[in-house]
Order: C-alpha cells, then structure tokens, then sequence
C-alpha cells in the first residue's frame, strides 16, 4: 500500500496526525488511543510494516 492510501484511510477514519519527525511521523488513533509511527518518505510501505500500523490504528 502507498503511503498516500494509508494517510486517506487515515483521514476516513478519524486518525490525526500528533507530530513531524525526520524518518516517521507519528499519528493518534482514538480508537486505540495509541501513538503511532509511519515512515514518511517511502511510497511504498512493506507489508509487515503495513500490518503493524493496521493494528496500532485499530482498523485491523
């Protein structure tokens, strides 16, 4: 998945961006009420990486 499909899932979602950071960004989920990092600078995201994000953010 592209980086750009995730963060519009994101936004579909009610999941907020929390701060910049050089390499990731890290974002809020109130679902979990967790904070998350996602690579910034990658368009494509590996899917390991991808799945663990899912699962931070609730949506898996």
């Amino acid at each position: 998945m592209k980086t750009s499909e995730l963060l519009k899932l994101f936004r579909e979602n009610g999941i907020m961006l929390n701060k910049h950071g050089k390499k990731h960004d890290l974002y809020y989920s109130p679902i979990t009420n967790k904070i998350f990092p996602v690579p910034r600078h990658k368009t494509e995201i590996a899917h390991g990486t991808l799945q663990n994000i899912l699962k931070d953010a609730g949506l898996k």
